[in-house]
This record gives C-alpha cells, sequence and structure tokens, in this order.
C-alpha cells in the first residue's frame, strides 16, 4: 500500500525536528565558499557550477592575487579571467559573466552587492539559488538554498513530494521552513549530503540522525 502524503502542518513538525537534529550534529555548519567581501561570495558562486567548492577555493585565490577588487575584475580582459578560471570548467561562459557581473556593481552599484533579491537575478550568471545564497550568508535574510544535496534530501525525508525543480522546491520548503531557520537548514543539509545522506553511494542510513524520521520514499534526485 502505498504511503500517505503527510498533510502540511505534518511538515512542518517533520521541518522542526529535522532542523533541531541537524543542528545538534552540525553546529557550526556554514558555506563553504571561502569568502570575506559580498563579490567575492558572488564570483565563487558562479564558479561552483558544475565544480566544487574545494577548487573553487583554489582557483579564486589567483584570480584575486591578479584582480584584487571589483574594479580590477570589471577592467579585466575576460580572456584574462577565462585563462585563470578555466580548471572550474564552463570557462568561456562563467568569465563572461564574471566580467559583466562586475561591470554593473561598479557602473550602477558603486562596487557593492545589492541586498535585494530581484537585482541580485538580474545580475549575470545569478540565479534563485545563488540569489538566496547571497542574501542569506551575506545580509543575513531569510533564504533557500535549492542545490542538489537540499533536493535529494528534503525528498528522501519527505518534507517535499517527489519534487526535482529546484524553484518549486524552494516554494514548498518557504511554506513549511521558518524563515530565519532557512539559511542555516540548508548549509547543513550540504554537509549531511555529502557525509552520510550520499549520492553516488548507498545512504549511510545506520549513521544518520534522522533515520527514524526519514520517509525513505526512494525518490532518486
Amino acid at each position: 500500500m502505498a504511503k500517505e502524503k503527510m498533510t502540511q502542518k505534518e511538515k512542518q513538525k517533520l521541518a522542526l525536528e529535522v532542523i533541531h537534529r541537524l543542528k545538534n550534529e552540525y553546529p557550526d555548519a556554514g558555506c563553504t565558499l571561502d569568502y570575506n567581501e559580498a563579490w567575492k561570495l558572488l564570483v565563487s558562486v558562479r564558479l561552483a557550477a558544475q565544480c566544487t567548492d574545494a577548487r573553487v577555493n583554489v582557483v579564486v585565490e589567483k584570480l584575486y592575487e591578479r584582480y584584487p577588487d571589483v574594479n580590477a575584475l570589471a577592467d579585466a580582459p575576460v580572456e584574462g579571467i577565462e585563462e585563470i578560471v578555466r580548471p572550474c570548467g564552463l570557462g568561456k561562459s562563467k568569465a563572461r559573466d564574471i566580467s559583466a557581473c562586475m561591470k554593473i556593481l561598479r557602473d550602477e552599484y558603486g562596487g557593492h552587492v545589492p541586498d535585494d533579491f530581484d537585482k541580485l537575478l538580474k545580475l549575470p550568471g545569478v540565479g534563485r539559488k545563488s540569489a538566496n545564497l547571497i542574501m542569506g550568508d551575506v545580509f543575513g535574510k531569510p533564504a533557500i538554498v535549492t542545490d542538489t544535496h537540499c533536493i535529494r534530501l528534503v525528498n528522501r525525508i519527505g518534507l517535499v513530494d517527489g519534487i526535482k525543480e529546484p524553484k518549486k522546491v524552494e516554494m514548498a520548503l518557504w511554506k513549511i521552513i521558518p524563515p530565519e531557520e532557512g539559511s542555516d537548514f540548508c548549509h547543513r543539509l550540504v554537509y549531511h549530503g555529502r557525509d552520510v545522506c550520499t549520492a553516488r553511494t548507498k545512504p549511510f542510513c545506520e549513521q544518520c540522525c534522522l533515520s527514524d524520521l526519514c520517509g525513505k520514499n526512494g525518490v532518486e534526485v
């Protein structure tokens, strides 16, 4: 017999318990991209597409040695940026987006990253995932970052019902995750997804702090 879908209230209750347990398991979880200024996170999230955060963290060191601020990157030849970021993959398109993005920051925002979600979405190469990451980590505003770990885990746990499209997952989570918890919750899902509820191997359910709560609904994402 198919398992009945949970009501919204049941999902909210489950979400609060998942949040509580993940807090205990990963109390210091945060963004795994290295940055000390908002514009650097903007660069890193673009480079992180189809690339590991660890590799991005190495590559950006070389990038900032040559181009240490927004103005330098805005003035840099796209080819010069591409030469450095090529190890992250998709070098041509990523370099083009970074160049265009830095020009807009310089010309329209005085070198600063806007703290408005819709304005972030208008920047070249910035999608909802990146905009949410910046809103949550840089500006401390409510955010839900639906990366691959988040999508996989919330489906397995049963917080969403077989939804794979990032925006739809985000909209579903907004209904059940307290706004002030969203950003840290998503960071903790990344840690849990890398270490325990893995994608490329069988999940280590025997090590999981959520094993007794998990829907284990078999959705593969």
